[in-house]
């Protein structure tokens, strides 16, 4: 029988979980948020491939920066200190965004949705890790089911309803992220029973594990071919010669509906086999289909293969986690916080490479550093698993 934590015995988990659902999926809007509008943003403000890379690595920063200060903020002050900050952070970056007039200020908005987003990332996750111990991984692929509806939503809606209009795609998201930050403000969340609270007397022992290290780099290169994805799949598809409402649509219902389906499905298969094993399995998957997405400039064979990127990536993001979540019973934001910092940083990293591969070659040469992430993913999930047994 799965067990829940006594804080949140003490709470209504079924008001915490809808917290954590639409948390989540505000930032799975965002998430699919700047990749949806880029190509827009490219001709409005005549960006080169290399300022839409440093765009991204923009919002990376942000989601850096919160990561790693967030966790212990969450682990003593509660997961609703975290959740409020993050939304108000992301709601008044997307009302500001879409009177952005040049790069400097596209980039100051984008590093500040990088900050709410880090943000709700780690305090969502984190509150649903405590609901159920015993199915952690599977209860947190289905929280992130949600993130895949978010990104699903964002280019479909702008393909489809807004025509591309990325005014009114921001005012539209900033206005579910309003409604969501008050719905947060009137649900009643359980405050740090200070077992799990991170003391600075313990850091020693958390950063002398492998382990942590071994998961915050393979979430490192996770992130790096999620986030190409998101950020450049649609611009390299319609440098392929596919119309930017296909691409879209492509982006929509290819790869965020594979992230959605994949995620439902895998949260029952985590029941009997092991996160370790699902997320090597996946990492095998990631390496073929991403390399399948890019040798194709057909809408049919393009949406086959994202689709089947999606299925492949979707237990990686919530399975990795809930690892650490098992590996780490103490300190538990804190520790999630510095392995979704490293993935943060695998955007930030990668996102300028991209931009300047491309720049100097083709988008499609500078999107082989994803199959090839993929495939140090392997490798890692290799080398962490003697760790994680002795814990």
């Amino acid at each position: 029988m799965a067990t829940t934590s006594p804080a949140l015995q003490r709470g209504r988990p079924g008001q915490l979980v809808l917290a954590a659902i639409l948390a989540i999926f505000v930032y799975g809007v965002i998430a699919a948020m700047l990749g949806t509008i880029l190509p827009r943003l490219g001709e409005k403000f005549y960006l080169t491939p290399a300022e839409m890379g440093n765009i991204a690595l923009a919002q990376a920063i942000g989601l850096v920066i919160a990561s790693v200060s967030v966790g212990p903020l969450i682990d003593n002050k509660g997961k609703k200190t975290g959740l409020l900050i993050g939304l108000a952070l992301i709601a008044a970056a997307l009302y500001a965004l879409p009177n952005a007039s040049g790069y400097d200020m596209l980039m100051a908005y984008l590093l500040l949705l990088g900050l709410g987003g880090g943000i709700i990332v780690t305090a969502a996750n984190a509150l649903v890790s405590d609901i159920s111990e015993e199915r952690r991984a599977s209860t947190l692929n289905l929280l992130n089911v949600f993130f895949g509806l978010g990104g699903l939503a964002t280019p479909f809606l702008a393909a489809n309803l807004l025509g591309g209009d990325a005014v009114k795609l921001c005012y539209l998201a900033a206005i579910l992220t309003t409604g969501t930050l008050l719905l947060h403000i009137f649900t009643p969340m359980p405050p740090p029973s200070g077992e799990r609270g991170f003391k600075l007397s313990e850091a020693g022992q958390l950063l002398s594990r492998p382990s942590l290290y071994l998961l915050s780099l393979f979430l490192f290169l996770y992130v790096t071919c999620e986030c190409g994805v998101w950020n450049w799949l649609a611009t390299y598809l319609i440098s392929r010669g596919i119309v930017e409402a296909t691409a879209l649509n492509i982006l929509s219902l290819g790869f965020a509906l594979g992230l959605l389906l994949g995620r439902v499905v895998v949260s029952r298969i985590l029941i009997k086999v092991a996160a370790p094993a699902v997320t090597l399995g996946a990492a095998a998957l990631m390496a073929i289909t991403t390399f399948l997405m890019l040798q194709t400039g057909s809408p049919t064979m393009a949406w086959i293969a994202v689709f089947c990127g999606g299925l492949a990536m979707a237990p990686v993001f919530p399975t990795t986690l809930a690892m650490v979540g098992d590996a780490f019973p103490k300190g538990t934001a804190t520790a999630m916080g510095i392995v979704i910092t490293c993935g943060w940083i695998g955007l930030a990293v990668s996102s300028p490479i991209i931009g300047a591969i491309a720049h100097h070659t083709s988008l499609q040469t500078a999107l082989l550093v994803l199959p090839a992430a993929s495939v140090l993913m392997i490798l890692v999930n290799l080398a962490v698993r003697p760790a994680l047994r002795k814990h």
